[in-house]
């Protein structure tokens, strides 16, 4: 009995137990997702990072600064996304990882996670839907960027309010247009490919100066994987199914990452894409002409590599906000589950409230550069939660195990390659990134701290999976 007071309200927003499935009160996220699903909200997530935002990294350093750059953050997010399916395959938690840290270090550690991965999810979608008015402004000059941005970012709350399945299905099929696109473009940029491009002139414009700055722009290419873990609560069998779609969708990422990189720097005059959103097309453009089908066609398929982007990652925030308010750390509203759709509708139009406000700002690189800073402080204290769970709950179940220490050390080693490159080049977002983490803890010390949950009771879900 007690066990089952424990199932009942770990799924429903409001606490009451008493509650049946299904009513007003007591509405919950439900099982849907497969591999399959996972593999495009983990691909969906980063495949805008494809289209738009790592270019800014060619005016910082240049091509071989940012490919420099790139291998490190490569090998860092292998490192972590092979940490990251062992917990949340052990602890399979709509928080992800506020619910890593929250067992492994306490309450508040897990609010700074939570916050951290807040800071990320909130702040690249503005970024994207940024892009997507640029894109669509590119190939329609007619149609301002900026309304089409806000518009883009209130369609896809829309869609994510319809349930989960309606926007995992969604998510599936653009991201497999989006990939799509990509295989299109290296079809058509690899024979104008020109090395001498990449070797006239200095390597390294900038120095290994350059090559630190290129950083933040190298992690674009991966940033926000690790939201598919926010759908653990929805996946059929998360245990089984996360490893597959996590790893399947990193190697996709890894592959596409350098292909695009060096052949958009081997076809054009790098210098044109430096500064722009939609880099593949104008890459392009210098070889086939503006208004070329091939042009087009890849502008299309970069528009639907943005709305995969945005919408998974609207899911992503979402998501959060949601265990966050279930969890107790933020207001009770928060967790309110639509009846009808499964949707944590509250949750959905605060997140999308903020992003939009920093939308109309048009800060695209400050954007990504914040996103950043909270990735990153989200990557450390999950892998610090690895450590600690090994050592504290050595007996916990763990469906994947990754090479441990050897593993965990060399991602923790990576990332703090990763901080200290973004600090040093990034100093007024870092300031205003400590500004949002001094405000989110005085909320927590004055009342995000008053109402939080039994950690049974928050954690009854993984007795429904050992079962």
């Amino acid at each position: 009995m007690i066990h089952l007071k424990i199932k009942r309200r770990f799924f429903y927003d409001n606490g009451d137990s008493t509650s049946p499935p299904g009513t007003n009160g007591n509405p919950h996220l439900s099982r849907v997702l497969k591999p399959i699903h996972l593999w495009a909200l983990a691909v969906g997530l980063v495949i805008s990072g494809d289209y738009f935002g790592w270019s800014y990294g060619f005016g910082v350093g240049g091509p071989w600064g940012l490919a420099i750059a790139l291998i490190p953050v490569t090998l860092f997010y292998v490192t972590f996304i092979l940490c990251y399916s062992e917990l949340a395959t052990a602890i399979p938690h709509a928080g992800g990882p506020s619910a890593y840290a929250r067992r492994a270090m306490g309450p508040f550690m897990g609010y700074l996670t939570g916050m951290s991965c807040l800071i990320e999810f909130i702040f690249a979608p503005p970024a994207v839907a940024l892009a997507i008015g640029s894109y669509i402004h590119f190939v329609v000059p007619a149609i301002p960027a900026m309304p089409t941005s806000v518009a883009s970012f209130i369609l896809f709350i829309f869609i994510n309010y319809l349930g989960m399945k309606t926007s995992a299905t969604f998510e599936l099929i653009i991201t497999i247009i989006a990939s799509a696109g990509l295989v299109v473009f290296a079809f058509a940029a690899a024979p104008h490919f020109s090395m001498a491009r990449l070797t006239t002139g200095p390597l390294l414009p900038f120095g290994w100066t350059g090559v630190m700055a290129a950083v933040p722009f190298a992690v674009w290419f991966y940033l926000a994987i690790e939201g598919g873990a926010m759908a653990a609560e929805e996946c059929v069998n998360p245990q089984k199914d996360i490893p597959k779609g996590f790893l399947g969708g990193m190697g996709t990422l890894l592959v596409m990452a350098f292909v695009v990189l060096f052949l958009t720097a081997g076809i054009a005059d790098y210098n044109l894409v430096t500064s722009v959103d939609f880099p593949l097309p104008i890459a392009l453009a210098q070889i086939f002409g503006d208004g070329s089908f091939i042009v087009i066609l890849i502008s299309g398929a970069g528009l639907f590599g943005l709305v995969a982007s945005l919408h998974g990652i609207v899911i992503g925030a979402s998501r959060q906000t949601y265990a966050m308010a279930r969890s107790g750390y933020l207001p009770k509203f928060l967790a309110y589950v639509d009846p009808k759709h499964h949707s944590p509708v509250m949750a959905l139009l605060l997140s999308g409230v903020i992003g939009i406000a920093v939308t109309l700002t048009g800060l695209t690189a400050m954007a990504i550069t914040i996103s950043c800073f909270g990735s990153i402080m989200l990557y450390f204290l999950s892998l610090i939660s690895l450590f600690v769970l090994r050592a504290k709950e050595p007996s916990l179940k763990r469906p994947f195990r990754v090479w441990y220490p050897v593993v965990p050390i060399v991602s923790v080693l990576l990332a703090v390659f990763c901080l200290i490159s973004v600090v040093i080049t990034a100093v007024q977002a870092l300031e205003y990134t400590l500004i949002i983490y001094a405000i989110a803890i005085v909320y927590y010390f004055i009342w995000g701290n008053k109402k939080i949950r039994p950690f049974d009771e928050e954690f009854g879900i993984l007795d429904e999976l050992d079962a």
